[in-house]
Protein backbone atom coordinates (compact mmCIF):
# COMPACT_ATOMS: atom_id res chain seq x y z
CA UNK A 1 0.00 0.00 0.00
CA UNK A 2 1.02 3.53 -0.42
CA UNK A 3 3.23 5.35 2.17
CA UNK A 4 3.86 9.20 2.47
CA UNK A 5 7.55 8.07 3.89
CA UNK A 6 8.30 7.64 0.52
CA UNK A 7 7.23 10.55 -0.43
CA UNK A 8 10.69 12.99 -1.85
CA UNK A 9 9.14 16.25 0.38
CA UNK A 10 5.81 15.95 2.67
CA UNK A 11 3.57 17.98 0.71
CA UNK A 12 0.42 17.36 -0.86
CA UNK A 13 -2.07 19.21 -3.52
CA UNK A 14 -5.25 18.60 -2.12
CA UNK A 15 -8.23 17.72 -4.30
CA UNK A 16 -9.85 21.01 -4.93
CA UNK A 17 -13.65 20.32 -6.89
CA UNK A 18 -15.06 22.42 -9.64
CA UNK A 19 -12.11 22.88 -11.46
CA UNK A 20 -8.54 23.69 -10.16
CA UNK A 21 -7.19 20.14 -9.03
CA UNK A 22 -6.22 18.75 -13.08
CA UNK A 23 -4.07 15.88 -14.11
CA UNK A 24 -1.56 18.84 -14.67
CA UNK A 25 -1.44 19.62 -11.01
CA UNK A 26 -1.00 16.06 -9.74
CA UNK A 27 1.76 15.19 -12.00
CA UNK A 28 3.28 18.07 -11.57
CA UNK A 29 3.72 18.07 -8.11
CA UNK A 30 4.19 14.43 -7.90
CA UNK A 31 7.26 14.93 -10.62
CA UNK A 32 8.94 17.58 -8.06
CA UNK A 33 8.77 15.28 -5.04
CA UNK A 34 5.53 15.62 -3.60
CA UNK A 35 2.07 14.14 -4.72
CA UNK A 36 -1.56 15.31 -5.29
CA UNK A 37 -4.72 14.28 -5.20
CA UNK A 38 -7.26 14.48 -8.06
CA UNK A 39 -10.83 15.59 -7.14
CA UNK A 40 -13.54 13.30 -7.70
CA UNK A 41 -16.07 15.38 -6.86
CA UNK A 42 -18.58 17.54 -8.76
CA UNK A 43 -17.67 15.03 -12.38
CA UNK A 44 -19.18 11.92 -13.18
CA UNK A 45 -17.39 8.66 -13.17
CA UNK A 46 -16.04 9.06 -16.85
CA UNK A 47 -14.28 12.50 -16.32
CA UNK A 48 -12.65 10.73 -12.98
CA UNK A 49 -11.61 8.39 -15.08
CA UNK A 50 -9.73 10.12 -18.01
CA UNK A 51 -7.89 11.86 -15.18
CA UNK A 52 -7.03 8.88 -13.16
CA UNK A 53 -4.99 7.23 -16.74
CA UNK A 54 -3.49 11.06 -17.57
CA UNK A 55 -2.22 10.48 -13.68
CA UNK A 56 -0.84 6.70 -14.63
CA UNK A 57 0.11 6.97 -17.99
CA UNK A 58 2.30 9.55 -16.49
CA UNK A 59 3.89 7.50 -14.48
CA UNK A 60 2.88 8.87 -11.60
CA UNK A 61 0.53 7.33 -7.81
CA UNK A 62 -2.89 8.20 -8.19
CA UNK A 63 -5.08 8.81 -5.58
CA UNK A 64 -8.76 10.40 -5.45
CA UNK A 65 -10.98 11.87 -3.66
CA UNK A 66 -14.57 11.24 -3.10
CA UNK A 67 -17.37 13.25 -1.40
CA UNK A 68 -20.37 11.42 0.46
CA UNK A 69 -24.09 12.52 -0.09
CA UNK A 70 -25.77 13.73 2.83
CA UNK A 71 -29.43 13.45 3.83
CA UNK A 72 -31.99 15.10 0.96
CA UNK A 73 -33.12 18.21 2.26
CA UNK A 74 -36.72 18.24 3.44
CA UNK A 75 -36.78 21.84 3.78
CA UNK A 76 -38.60 23.04 0.61
CA UNK A 77 -39.85 26.54 1.68
CA UNK A 78 -35.93 27.61 2.52
CA UNK A 79 -34.93 26.13 -0.97
CA UNK A 80 -38.28 28.21 -2.56
CA UNK A 81 -37.19 31.13 -0.29
CA UNK A 82 -33.41 30.91 -1.56
CA UNK A 83 -34.45 30.70 -5.23
CA UNK A 84 -36.97 34.32 -4.99
CA UNK A 85 -33.93 35.86 -3.23
CA UNK A 86 -30.92 34.60 -5.91
CA UNK A 87 -34.17 35.37 -8.81
CA UNK A 88 -32.88 38.87 -9.43
CA UNK A 89 -29.35 38.09 -9.36
CA UNK A 90 -30.33 35.51 -12.32
CA UNK A 91 -31.89 37.74 -14.34
CA UNK A 92 -28.87 40.09 -14.44
CA UNK A 93 -26.64 37.58 -15.90
CA UNK A 94 -29.72 36.32 -18.26
CA UNK A 95 -29.14 32.36 -16.69
CA UNK A 96 -32.23 30.43 -15.51
CA UNK A 97 -31.10 29.08 -11.87
CA UNK A 98 -31.04 25.20 -11.50
CA UNK A 99 -33.49 22.97 -10.00
CA UNK A 100 -32.59 21.91 -6.64
CA UNK A 101 -32.15 18.07 -6.87
CA UNK A 102 -29.87 15.82 -4.93
CA UNK A 103 -28.36 12.84 -6.18
CA UNK A 104 -24.78 10.67 -4.78
CA UNK A 105 -22.65 12.65 -6.97
CA UNK A 106 -22.46 9.42 -9.03
CA UNK A 107 -20.27 8.25 -5.73
CA UNK A 108 -21.57 4.42 -6.42
CA UNK A 109 -20.27 4.41 -9.90
CA UNK A 110 -17.16 6.00 -9.13
CA UNK A 111 -16.71 3.34 -5.87
CA UNK A 112 -17.40 0.63 -8.87
CA UNK A 113 -14.84 1.67 -11.36
CA UNK A 114 -12.21 2.67 -8.24
CA UNK A 115 -12.41 -1.25 -7.69
CA UNK A 116 -12.15 -2.77 -11.19
CA UNK A 117 -9.53 -0.44 -11.58
CA UNK A 118 -7.61 0.70 -8.35
CA UNK A 119 -5.62 3.55 -7.67
CA UNK A 120 -2.84 4.36 -4.57
CA UNK A 121 -4.97 5.79 -2.14
CA UNK A 122 -9.23 6.84 -2.28
CA UNK A 123 -9.91 9.61 0.59
CA UNK A 124 -13.36 10.69 1.43
CA UNK A 125 -14.73 14.22 2.02
CA UNK A 126 -18.35 15.38 4.26
CA UNK A 127 -18.10 11.72 5.85
CA UNK A 128 -16.98 8.06 5.35
CA UNK A 129 -17.88 4.97 2.70
CA UNK A 130 -19.89 2.31 3.88
CA UNK A 131 -18.16 -1.24 5.50
CA UNK A 132 -18.70 -2.76 2.49
CA UNK A 133 -16.88 -0.14 -0.09
CA UNK A 134 -13.78 -0.09 2.74
CA UNK A 135 -13.50 -3.69 2.43
CA UNK A 136 -13.88 -3.59 -1.33
CA UNK A 137 -11.22 -1.31 -1.79
CA UNK A 138 -9.06 -2.54 0.35
CA UNK A 139 -9.06 -5.73 -1.52
CA UNK A 140 -8.26 -3.59 -4.43
CA UNK A 141 -5.09 -2.69 -2.94
CA UNK A 142 -6.08 1.03 -2.32
CA UNK A 143 -4.74 2.81 0.95
CA UNK A 144 -7.96 4.88 2.46
CA UNK A 145 -8.15 8.35 4.37
CA UNK A 146 -11.06 10.57 5.14
CA UNK A 147 -11.03 14.28 6.03
CA UNK A 148 -11.65 15.07 9.22
CA UNK A 149 -12.77 18.61 11.55
CA UNK A 150 -13.23 17.08 14.76
CA UNK A 151 -11.69 14.54 17.40
CA UNK A 152 -15.74 12.19 17.00
CA UNK A 153 -15.04 11.80 13.31
CA UNK A 154 -11.59 11.18 13.51
CA UNK A 155 -12.29 8.56 16.25
CA UNK A 156 -15.28 7.63 13.94
CA UNK A 157 -13.07 6.70 10.83
CA UNK A 158 -10.56 5.00 12.07
CA UNK A 159 -12.93 2.66 13.53
CA UNK A 160 -14.64 2.51 9.93
CA UNK A 161 -11.08 1.44 8.90
CA UNK A 162 -9.28 4.43 7.41
CA UNK A 163 -5.86 4.36 7.13
CA UNK A 164 -4.81 7.95 7.83
CA UNK A 165 -6.50 11.02 8.08
CA UNK A 166 -6.52 14.26 6.56
CA UNK A 167 -6.59 16.87 9.96
CA UNK A 168 -8.58 19.95 8.14
CA UNK A 169 -8.19 23.15 10.30
CA UNK A 170 -10.76 26.51 10.69
CA UNK A 171 -8.66 28.25 8.30
CA UNK A 172 -9.33 25.83 5.24
CA UNK A 173 -10.55 27.36 1.88
CA UNK A 174 -13.24 25.62 0.37
CA UNK A 175 -15.83 23.09 2.02
CA UNK A 176 -15.11 21.80 5.48
CA UNK A 177 -15.50 18.36 5.78
CA UNK A 178 -17.85 18.03 8.76
CA UNK A 179 -19.56 14.81 8.74
CA UNK A 180 -22.84 16.15 9.88
CA UNK A 181 -24.41 18.61 7.47
CA UNK A 182 -26.34 20.86 10.02
CA UNK A 183 -23.06 20.42 12.10
CA UNK A 184 -21.67 23.81 12.79
CA UNK A 185 -17.68 23.15 12.23
CA UNK A 186 -15.21 22.97 15.00
CA UNK A 187 -13.63 25.65 15.37
CA UNK A 188 -10.34 24.41 17.25
CA UNK A 189 -7.19 25.69 15.46
CA UNK A 190 -5.26 23.28 13.76
CA UNK A 191 -2.46 22.98 15.73
CA UNK A 192 -5.16 21.88 18.88
CA UNK A 193 -6.57 19.35 16.34
CA UNK A 194 -3.72 18.15 15.24
CA UNK A 195 -2.77 17.55 19.41
CA UNK A 196 -6.32 15.97 20.06
CA UNK A 197 -6.43 13.64 17.47
CA UNK A 198 -3.03 12.39 17.74
CA UNK A 199 -3.60 11.29 21.47
CA UNK A 200 -6.50 9.41 20.44
CA UNK A 201 -5.33 7.44 17.35
CA UNK A 202 -3.05 5.57 16.20
CA UNK A 203 -2.70 6.56 12.29
CA UNK A 204 -0.91 8.73 10.08
CA UNK A 205 -2.21 12.62 10.04
CA UNK A 206 -1.95 14.71 7.44
CA UNK A 207 -2.03 18.94 8.36
CA UNK A 208 -4.22 20.71 6.08
CA UNK A 209 -6.03 24.22 6.99
CA UNK A 210 -3.69 26.82 6.87
CA UNK A 211 -1.01 25.46 5.30
CA UNK A 212 0.12 29.06 3.53
CA UNK A 213 4.05 29.16 4.06
CA UNK A 214 7.05 26.95 4.60
CA UNK A 215 6.78 27.61 8.11
CA UNK A 216 3.59 26.51 8.16
CA UNK A 217 4.71 22.96 7.07
CA UNK A 218 7.73 23.34 9.34
CA UNK A 219 5.41 23.48 12.39
CA UNK A 220 2.57 20.82 11.46
CA UNK A 221 5.63 18.34 10.73
CA UNK A 222 6.68 19.25 14.55
CA UNK A 223 3.09 18.31 15.50
CA UNK A 224 3.46 14.89 14.44
CA UNK A 225 2.01 14.90 10.61
CA UNK A 226 3.21 13.04 8.38
CA UNK A 227 2.60 15.29 5.44
CA UNK A 228 0.59 18.75 4.92
CA UNK A 229 -2.55 18.96 2.08
CA UNK A 230 -2.09 22.42 0.91
CA UNK A 231 -4.92 23.84 -1.92
CA UNK A 232 -5.06 27.53 -2.08
CA UNK A 233 -0.80 28.29 -2.26
CA UNK A 234 -1.89 26.12 -5.88
CA UNK A 235 -4.86 27.76 -7.04
CA UNK A 236 -2.93 30.76 -9.19
CA UNK A 237 -0.44 28.03 -10.64
CA UNK A 238 -0.40 27.35 -14.33
CA UNK A 239 -0.85 23.61 -13.30
CA UNK A 240 -4.39 24.49 -11.92
CA UNK A 241 -7.67 25.03 -13.20
CA UNK A 242 -8.79 28.00 -12.04
CA UNK A 243 -11.14 30.11 -13.58
CA UNK A 244 -9.57 33.60 -14.61
CA UNK A 245 -12.13 35.20 -12.39
CA UNK A 246 -10.91 33.57 -9.23
CA UNK A 247 -7.18 33.79 -10.20
CA UNK A 248 -7.65 37.82 -11.15
CA UNK A 249 -9.45 37.76 -7.67
CA UNK A 250 -7.13 36.39 -5.46
CA UNK A 251 -4.70 38.47 -6.68
CA UNK A 252 -6.62 41.98 -6.22
CA UNK A 253 -6.92 44.40 -3.39
CA UNK A 254 -10.67 44.90 -3.52
CA UNK A 255 -10.83 41.22 -1.18
CA UNK A 256 -9.53 41.95 2.34
CA UNK A 257 -11.12 39.15 4.16
CA UNK A 258 -12.26 35.17 4.14
CA UNK A 259 -15.32 34.52 5.59
CA UNK A 260 -17.36 31.16 6.30
CA UNK A 261 -20.86 30.42 4.79
CA UNK A 262 -23.28 28.20 3.09
CA UNK A 263 -24.72 30.50 0.37
CA UNK A 264 -23.07 29.10 -2.47
CA UNK A 265 -23.65 25.17 -1.87
CA UNK A 266 -25.33 24.28 1.29
CA UNK A 267 -22.50 23.57 2.99
CA UNK A 268 -20.10 25.74 4.83
CA UNK A 269 -17.17 26.53 2.91
CA UNK A 270 -14.25 29.69 3.01
CA UNK A 271 -13.56 31.94 0.42
CA UNK A 272 -13.69 35.39 -0.57
CA UNK A 273 -15.93 37.72 1.12
CA UNK A 274 -18.05 39.25 -1.88
CA UNK A 275 -21.33 40.61 -2.70
CA UNK A 276 -22.73 37.19 -3.22
CA UNK A 277 -21.62 35.82 0.64
CA UNK A 278 -22.32 39.03 1.86
CA UNK A 279 -26.34 38.83 1.39
CA UNK A 280 -25.80 36.01 3.88
CA UNK A 281 -24.97 37.80 6.48
CA UNK A 282 -26.91 37.89 10.44
CA UNK A 283 -29.24 35.33 11.81
CA UNK A 284 -31.94 36.29 9.07
CA UNK A 285 -30.28 35.76 6.00
CA UNK A 286 -28.44 32.47 6.45
CA UNK A 287 -28.79 30.24 3.60
CA UNK A 288 -30.60 26.76 4.06
CA UNK A 289 -28.29 23.24 5.12
CA UNK A 290 -29.10 21.72 1.81
CA UNK A 291 -26.09 19.89 -0.21
CA UNK A 292 -26.16 19.20 -2.77
CA UNK A 293 -29.65 20.85 -3.48
CA UNK A 294 -28.08 24.39 -3.24
CA UNK A 295 -25.14 23.79 -4.98
CA UNK A 296 -27.50 22.41 -7.80
CA UNK A 297 -29.65 25.58 -8.05
CA UNK A 298 -26.99 28.31 -7.65
CA UNK A 299 -24.29 26.71 -10.03
CA UNK A 300 -25.40 28.40 -12.80
CA UNK A 301 -25.56 31.45 -11.75
CA UNK A 302 -22.15 31.27 -10.23
CA UNK A 303 -20.89 30.01 -13.83
CA UNK A 304 -22.06 32.73 -15.61
CA UNK A 305 -20.63 35.50 -13.10
CA UNK A 306 -17.38 33.99 -13.60
CA UNK A 307 -17.54 32.79 -17.19
CA UNK A 308 -18.38 37.46 -17.10
CA UNK A 309 -15.78 38.15 -15.07
CA UNK A 310 -17.66 39.58 -12.08
CA UNK A 311 -16.11 37.86 -9.00
CA UNK A 312 -19.26 39.46 -6.70
CA UNK A 313 -21.06 36.65 -7.83
CA UNK A 314 -19.45 33.60 -8.14
CA UNK A 315 -17.49 31.49 -5.21
CA UNK A 316 -14.24 32.43 -4.52
CA UNK A 317 -12.79 29.62 -2.33
CA UNK A 318 -9.43 30.59 -0.51
CA UNK A 319 -7.84 29.68 2.41
CA UNK A 320 -7.49 32.45 5.51
CA UNK A 321 -3.86 32.91 4.61
CA UNK A 322 -3.88 33.52 1.13
CA UNK A 323 -2.86 36.95 1.88
CA UNK A 324 0.14 35.28 4.01
CA UNK A 325 0.93 33.35 0.67
CA UNK A 326 1.13 36.01 -1.70
CA UNK A 327 3.45 37.59 0.33
CA UNK A 328 5.70 35.20 1.14
CA UNK A 329 5.58 33.28 -2.08
CA UNK A 330 8.19 34.74 -4.67
CA UNK A 331 6.26 36.86 -7.19
CA UNK A 332 7.80 34.43 -10.66
CA UNK A 333 6.40 31.45 -8.09
CA UNK A 334 2.69 32.34 -7.67
CA UNK A 335 1.70 31.66 -11.11
CA UNK A 336 4.22 29.28 -11.93
CA UNK A 337 4.00 25.14 -12.12
CA UNK A 338 2.57 22.99 -9.28
CA UNK A 339 5.88 21.65 -8.88
CA UNK A 340 8.23 24.64 -7.77
CA UNK A 341 5.14 25.88 -5.41
CA UNK A 342 5.67 22.52 -4.09
CA UNK A 343 9.32 22.57 -3.56
CA UNK A 344 8.63 26.16 -1.96
CA UNK A 345 6.40 25.15 0.49
CA UNK A 346 8.76 22.25 1.81
CA UNK A 347 11.15 24.85 1.84
CA UNK A 348 13.16 23.70 -0.76
CA UNK A 349 13.15 26.83 -3.26
CA UNK A 350 12.53 30.27 -2.66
Amino acid sequence: MFSFESLELPVIAAPMAGGPSTSRLVIDSSRAGGWGMLAGGNKNVDALADEVRDVQDAGVAAGVNLFIAGPQSTDAAALASLRAKMQPVAERFDVELGEPTWDDDDYAAKVAWLVAHPVDVVTFTFGLPSGADVTALHAAGSSLGATVTCLDDARTAVARGMDFLVVQGPDAGGHRSTFHLHADPDEAPLPDLLEQIRAAVDVPLLAAGGIATPDDTVAALGMGAVAVQAGTAFLRSSSAGSSATHRAALASDNFTDTGLTRAFSGRYARGLVNEFMSMFDGVENVAPSAYPEVNRMLAPLRRAAAEAGDPQWTHLWAGAGWRRTASAMPGRMIDGDAGRITRWLAGREG
